[in-house]
């Protein structure tokens, strides 16, 4: 048989059924055809020797879903791409313009909670999340107590976005931490009824703020017995900082008595949401871990670092919606703090990306590339998985190679494949499974973005392959490939 593509001679890892040897891998159309120990031919040849081929990673939580940003991504070795925690709304018009625009990667979304209660409580119009997944969240009006009627209607439209295929219902409920608990508890009866999962931001703990309405580790853990819902706590390692042994002391505590509690992290230690959201309030800079000041705060749009309260309220002020950093420890001298977070149990890994933002003064084309200089993002959605890979693999050795692979592969796949049986076919090294495959050289893979110049690429993915179509060929972006797919729910 003559293959589409053979990868040949690579040290082939499938954690999924634990392979980790040399094979080669045929290709026909968009699916894996064999692997196998004999001589393949291809009409095109991959020279693996020496080098690592794994499923593509899947990222869980990215909000920057455009063309540049997902270059940026595959480039990390992703090929699946998923925006589940902010979500949008309406899930049928992201899905249209994904499709119409193309994509670099596999994409799909979550239905948008805090979208939705926007439109509800206050009229805001419904984009698809054309206006960014983390507009809007500083205005005060959305986070107002829901009547019963209010609450009914958001319960009615987002068992419409299910219906149209939402992957889960995305709750930034940190971002409305006076919400009534009672609405979140409607919410995960919904997704449970819908065999769906959530995916939270959960609310603040109890050291963090005091006041809060409720410990935000106790009521998501909670709320999964109670209503039997799929939760997924999102980034579970930035919105518990300094307090991430105790919650992850009950996360899995709920899981030995059978919850269906998830979660992930990010090898990063430094955050990044809308300035005018309750993070950014100066009396609560250090709900996220930073030390309480506002020279913890990055304006995105300027790269300042914000100098005093004054002026942390003027930017509030002046562009609510704009992305800002807040630090919470310094990563590249805490090598074990975060080599700790990549090997988190039970803990996948997902980036966080967050759209581009554009400095003042310029226009920015979504298909050009490189990014100019005057595009700025969080290093997260560009280096997340080769900081993984280099810090908790080949520096510190706290995870083994197939072990950090899994967490970047299966181990996603397996938390959406209830939801989307298309899932079932990704994250495996397999025959008849998806032809999203990296190659990588293991010791030289490596995250490049920093705080200053945060588009620059990883290096030592030579190869990634979506739906058997090259993205990443020797090293470099084809930037004519968009064969990313829709990843819907299937109910």
């Amino acid at each position: 048989m003559t293959y589409d593509t053979v990868i040949l001679g690579g040290r082939v890892i499938d954690p999924d059924s634990g392979l980790d040897d040399i094979r080669n891998v045929g290709i026909i159309g968009d699916r894996i055809a064999a692997v196998s120990e004999a001589d393949l031919e291809g009409l095109r040849r991959i020279d693996a020797r020496g080098l690592v081929v794994a499923p593509g990673f899947i990222d869980l939580h990215s909000h920057g879903q455009a063309i540049g940003e997902c270059r940026l991504q595959a480039l990390d070795g992703v090929t699946t791409a998923l925006e589940l925690e902010a979500g949008v709304a309406p899930v049928s018009v992201a899905y249209s313009r994904a499709a119409a625009e193309g994509r670099p990667v596999n994409y799909g979304y979550s239905a948008s909670w805090a979208s939705l209660r926007r439109h509800v409580l206050v009229g805001a119009p419904l984009s698809g999340g054309a206006e960014g997944p983390l507009d809007h969240l500083g205005s005060d009006a959305w986070r107002a107590p829901a009547s019963p009627a209010q609450t009914a209607t958001m319960l009615r439209m987002l068992e419409q976005e299910l219906g149209d295929g939402a992957l889960g219902i995305g709750v930034l409920l940190g971002y409305a931490p006076a919400t009534d608990p009672a609405e979140f508890v409607e919410v995960a009866r919904l997704a449970a009824a819908a065999g769906v999962p959530t995916f939270t931001h959960a609310r603040p703990l109890v050291e963090q703020d005091p006041g809060v309405v409720i410990d935000g580790a106790e009521e998501l853990t909670r709320v999964a017995g109670q209503t039997a819902a799929h939760m997924h706590y999102c980034h579970i390692n930035s919105t518990s900082t300094r307090h991430l042994d105790r919650v992850q002391a009950l996360v899995e505590a709920v899981r030995a008595e059978g919850a269906k509690v998830t979660s992930e992290a990010y090898p990063y230690g430094s955050g990044m949401t809308s300035i005018g959201s309750d993070y950014f309030r100066p009396d609560r800079l250090h709900v996220l871990g930073a030390t309480g000041t506002p020279r913890d705060v990055v304006y995105a749009r300027t790269g300042e670092t914000v100098a005093s309260v004054d002026r942390l309220l003027e930017l509030r002020a002046a562009d609510p919606s704009g992305l800002a950093f807040i630090k919470s420890f310094d990563e590249d001298s805490s090598a074990d703090r975060v080599a700790r977070i990549c090997a988190l149990p039970g803990a996948v890994m997902a980036s966080d990306a967050v759209p581009f933002v554009v400095e003042d003064g310029h226009r920015y084309d979504p298909m050009q590339w490189p990014p100019p200089d005057f595009v700025r993002t969080h290093p997260r959605g560009v280096g997340t998985y080769g900081r993984t890979l280099r810090v908790a693999v080949r520096e510190t050795g706290v995870l083994s190679l197939p072990e950090a692979i899994a967490k970047c592969t299966v181990q996603p796949a397996r938390i959406m494949e209830e939801t989307s049986p298309a899932m079932r076919h990704k994250g495996r090294i397999q025959p008849g499974r998806d032809a999203d495959i990296v190659v990588f050289d293991a010791e030289r893979v490596t995250d490049n973005a920093t705080y200053r110049h945060t588009t620059r690429p990883s290096t030592g993915f030579a190869h990634v392959l979506v739906n058997g179509e090259s993205v990443v060929s020797d090293g470099r972006l084809r930037e004519s490939a968009l064969p990313g797919r829709p990843v819907r729910a299937s109910r």
